[in-house]
């Protein structure tokens, strides 16, 4: 079932829905906020704040909150969780070293109060270059972080 799919049934007479997107910095999230919003995509510039952008579909306001991820940004994190209705996490799929911080990075999400009962998706960024894990690959790693955490590590 997809994100919009399972916002929607939460979100059935509310028509607006924030979006939480983070990841580790280079990881693409700009770059996929901008072509959802068929903005040009060919300067973009490291997020050292955030953007938000608000998109139109099918009769649901989207507020999409973009914020940087540089390891000297990711502790204002938790400013941004309040109301928040869905998190897409951003794997840069080509980054492999820096898979274990990617994954490290979610746990610690995955653990914050104010984010409980938020949808997560996982978005495996960047298939197209050499190298780059598989959407299994990556969703394996996501799900060794929420079994672990269901577990209680």
């Amino acid at each position: 079932m997809g994100l919009l799919s399972i916002l929607k049934k939460m979100k059935q007479k509310e028509r607006e829905v924030r979006l939480l997107m983070l990841g580790l910095d280079n990881a693409g999230k700009t770059t996929i906020l901008k072509k959802f919003n068929g903005e040009d995509i060919d300067t973009i510039s490291p997020t050292l704040g955030f953007n938000i952008k608000t998109l139109e579909h099918r009769n649901f306001k989207l507020n999409i909150w973009d914020v940087g991820g540089q390891k000297s940004l990711r502790s204002y994190w938790r400013n941004y969780f309040e109301s928040t209705d869905g998190l897409i996490w951003v794997v840069d799929s080509a980054d492999r070293l820096r898979l274990e911080d990617c994954k490290r990075e979610l746990s610690v999400l995955l653990q914050e109060e104010r984010l409980a009962g938020a949808t997560l998706l996982v978005f495996a960024n960047k298939q197209d270059l050499p190298g780059a894990l598989t959407s299994d690959a990556i969703k394996g790693v996501s799900s060794l972080v929420c079994l672990a955490l269901s577990l209680g590590e």
